[in-house]
């Protein structure tokens, strides 16, 4: 009996020991601690918790020793499910919830569940925002100044997340939560997003134990570049065109939510739950879109939208009843009258169909909170639903596109007519597709400008609604304190009853930066002053800070469609200041700089105390030019690839890039015996941008497709015949290349060049292309060699996969990149100097 009672004593001493590192709060232990079902809370101030040390009996024979388990790690009693929801690319005037006219049901519940939000706030971008979010750190501070694919060598824009920076996932992981994350990552960086790794940067590697998304900034909805975990996944193979990843990412929360809570239905769950709605492409199913076209929602225009959207607004009392509506900008985008025909009937297009996915989307996020009440655990699920990561993307330009990835090379005013080709498809697997910026205005009633603005509310200020009915009793009510989404984190852990940890594997951590919104649960803190007192916005060299109500702003000097242009040398000075008292300019109407200039001197001086704390230095005000920059991804100072077997799923940020430069592809294959060997070669891209190097009919094909506009094709004469083989293309680049993007100068990219297709050294095809793709191919499509997976270069050749007869010996792939001459440097540095 002595014996028992040192043992348990010997028991309580060990876990008080080893997991209660520090001055904690006391632990919460059931069960009898040796035993199998025993468990304990942590200190949490180290991160994993260490061993315990053994506390039970050993003799020389286990007769006579008594055996001691480790308790089970949980989180304090009564720590909720927490469903954290996050939408993308949406402005405050998207949701019916705060007077949008497109129906969101979901969130609607949230709020008379619980509370609204109307003055949530983001970085005005998306995989900064989503960085900020999931560690509590502004994101600089994370390393996303911009999103992954713009990144640069500086700490505050290398798209690292900082191993002292653990995130949410991480540390409620450790403290016994079930985690899992579902949809758009946009946090890995684009160069370690290959199967070679490091997976430390995904989801997986970040503390979410179960991943279902993508990785990159947007998704092909129909036929996604999808992972579970990090290994690709192709669940909508044979039901192309009806199969959805809105639905298909719900339907899998929905079955995780279910073998959580069957397996341990005493284990909290936390899920980051991530749609691609409403980024382009616009994606929504037939039946969404039939829904919203029958409501007739669009047919007055972008203005008359703004004006019933600002009314609704007031009548909901989610804005102040005296608020103005700031200014149509007639300078940036044309009236709605002044429109014509065609064009009107082209844009009521495109808005419905992005107003489908919106519906659509909110309506799946139902399916999934229906999921816990199903489960008998919504009382005690903290859900927070943000609406959108940034407000309303204006990345169509003012005629929109039916192709995002034309945009992003310089195609921003696609003529209607060339637009209307697609019309019978916009929003189908056959388009890439985004409105026009009057609509991205009018969604950010009652504020102003889009997604990149960093200096003006309609880039930054989003709404969001929560519910948590075992604790928030105040239903329906607003609630009006500042909140970022750095805040995000340490609300959390306050629900959850933990603190952030100091140390997590041996590393100390940052400080947490946001500031928890908790206390506005509760009805007396209902009108509360703000607890989050300062805030510092960039983004792209455009700039704010929020003091206590006031807000500095840079004036906008640059519309998010115009990202070719030269860049600011000196955003920090080159500026014109606004300031705004927002206790009476509640959406940035009237500047008050001129009023108070010493207030606006002292904000500068404020907003760079925090770029230097916060890692925003230095600012960068190119766009564009932030795609091509160097990064140290596995193809960095290489020229030559080998490839002696079929290879699938290379991102595009992991792969040869042959933009710009000149480049050799050499294969070595064998034509079967009776001929054919159709299939593919290699390929990158896909159905809206990309190259294809194939067999077709027995005949060898180069294809470049131009953004799906044009497709330049290189084909041979004959049918190769039986036996052995070596094709080649080979494309000679007539520019100086990327490097005079170093200067603030396009000039050397997306130039003209000459490609010549051989077989076995003859010449059987020449042409020159007037004009090159000048910065990406398709994001979210792969470079594969044997195959095409996703979507093909050219549906009217092949359809995908498009497996290669011909036996492959060698593929080789030499890329010649241009160097600057001392000349041409001397040149270009004068130019610049001339341009300031």
């Amino acid at each position: 009996m002595q014996g028992i009672r040192n043992w348990l004593c010997a028991s309580l001493v060990s876990v008080i020991t080893l997991f209660a590192v520090g001055p904690t709060a006391a632990q919460q232990v059931t069960g009898v601690l040796g035993s199998p079902d025993a468990t304990t809370t942590i200190g949490n101030r180290q991160l994993p918790a260490p061993d315990p040390r053994f506390g039970g009996v050993i003799r020389d024979d286990a007769l006579q020793s008594k055996y001691w388990w480790a308790p089970r790690i949980v989180p304090p009693k009564g720590a909720p499910n927490v469903l954290l929801i996050i939408t993308d690319d949406a402005g405050f005037g998207v949701p019916s919830t705060f007077g949008g006219v497109i129906p969101t049901p979901t969130m609607d519940r949230i709020a008379q569940e619980g509370l609204r939000y109307n003055r949530v706030f983001s970085t005005a971008l998306c995989s900064p925002t989503r960085a900020a979010l999931i560690t509590g750190r502004n994101h600089h501070s994370a390393g996303f100044g911009v999103i992954s694919e713009q990144s640069t060598g500086f700490p505050g824009y290398n798209s690292i997340i900082g191993r002292d920076k653990a995130t949410i996932g991480r540390i409620l992981k450790d403290n016994g939560y079930a985690t899992a994350w579902f949809g758009k990552d946009h946090n890995v960086p684009a160069f370690q997003a290959s199967q070679v790794g490091p997976f430390d940067q995904w989801p997986t590697g970040m503390g979410f134990e179960y991943f279902y998304g993508f990785v990159g900034g947007d998704a092909n909805q129909w036929e996604p570049n999808l992972f579970r975990n990090t290994t690709q996944i192709y669940p909508f193979k044979g039901q192309e065109g009806t199969w959805n990843l809105i639905t298909g990412m719900a339907d899998d929360a929905i079955d995780y939510i279910a073998r959580m809570h069957q397996i341990d239905p005493a284990k909290p769950i936390f899920i980051k739950y991530a749609p691609g709605a409403t980024h382009a492409p616009h994606h929504p199913t037939k039946e969404w879109v039939q829904k919203i076209q029958a409501m007739k929602l669009f047919d007055d225009g972008y203005e008359k939208l703004r004006e019933t959207i600002f009314e609704n607004q007031k009548k909901l009392g989610v804005i102040p009843k005296d608020l103005k509506l700031t200014p149509w900008p007639n300078d940036v985008l044309k009236p709605w009258a002044s429109l014509s025909a065609e064009e009107k009937k082209l844009f009521i297009r495109q808005v419905e169909i992005f107003a489908a996915y919106a519906a659509y989307s909110d309506h799946e996020i139902g399916r999934v909170v229906q999921a816990f009440e199903d489960a008998g655990r919504l009382d005690n699920t903290l859900i927070i639903y943000i609406n959108g990561d940034n407000g309303t993307s204006a990345e169509g330009g003012p005629m929109g596109t039916p192709n995002e990835v034309a945009f992003f090379n310089g195609l921003n005013e696609l003529p209607v007519d060339v637009q209307m080709k697609f019309y019978d498809v916009w929003g189908t697997q056959y388009t890439y597709n985004h409105m026009s910026a009057g609509w991205s205005w009018a969604f950010d009633t009652p504020f102003d400008w889009f997604k990149q603005n960093a200096s003006r509310l309609g880039g930054i200020n989003q709404n969001m609604a929560v519910s948590w009915p075992a604790r928030i009793k105040d239903k329906g009510a607003l609630r009006e304190q500042f909140v970022h989404v750095i805040d995000v984190v340490p609300t959390i852990l306050e629900a959850a009853g933990l603190k952030a940890p100091v140390m997590v594997d041996g590393i100390k951590q940052a400080p947490i930066e946001g500031t928890s919104f908790l206390y506005t649960f509760d009805a007396q803190n209902a009108k509360a002053p703000s607890r989050h007192k300062t805030q510092y916005f960039e983004m792209m060299g455009q700039w704010a800070l929020y003091d206590d109500g006031w807000l500095l702003s840079t004036k906008v000097n640059r519309a998010p469609w115009q990202a070719f242009g030269a860049a600011d040398r000196d955003p920090v000075n080159n500026q014109v200041f606004q300031l705004y008292d927002l206790n009476a300019s509640w959406n940035q109407q009237e500047d008050v700089a001129a009023k108070y200039p010493q207030k606006v001197k002292q904000m500068r001086a404020a907003f760079l105390a925090e770029a230097k704390k916060h890692q925003v230095l230095p600012l960068d005000a190119s766009v564009a030019a932030r795609i091509v920059a160097p990064r140290p991804n596995i193809t960095a100072g290489r020229n030559e690839f080998v490839y002696t077997r079929p290879m699938t799923g290379l991102p595009q940020g992991d792969s040869p890039f042959i933009l710009n430069a000149s480049y050799n592809f050499s294969a070595d294959i064998e034509i079967p015996q009776g001929g054919g060997g159709d299939g593919m070669i290699v390929t990158s891209g896909g159905r809206f941008a990309g190259y294809g190097f194939y067999i077709l009919k027995g005949k060898p094909v180069w294809l470049w497709n131009m953004v799906d506009l044009e497709r330049i094709k290189w084909e041979g004469p004959e049918a190769l015949s039986p036996g052995r083989h070596t094709v080649e293309f080979d494309f000679k680049y007539d520019g100086l290349g990327a490097g005079t993007l170093a200067f603030n100068d396009f000039s050397g990219v997306g130039r003209p060049g000459t490609g010549t297709l051989k077989v076995d050294g003859k010449v059987v095809a020449a042409k020159t292309m007037p004009r090159t793709l000048p910065m990406i191919l398709q994001w979210d499509e792969n470079f594969d060699v044997g195959s095409d997976t996703l979507t093909g270069v050219n549906d009217a050749d092949y359809k995908p996969p498009f497996p290669l007869t011909a036996k492959l010996n060698k593929l080789t792939i030499h890329i010649d990149r241009p160097q600057l001459s001392p000349a041409d440097i001397a040149r270009l540095q004068g130019a610049m100097k001339n341009k300031d």
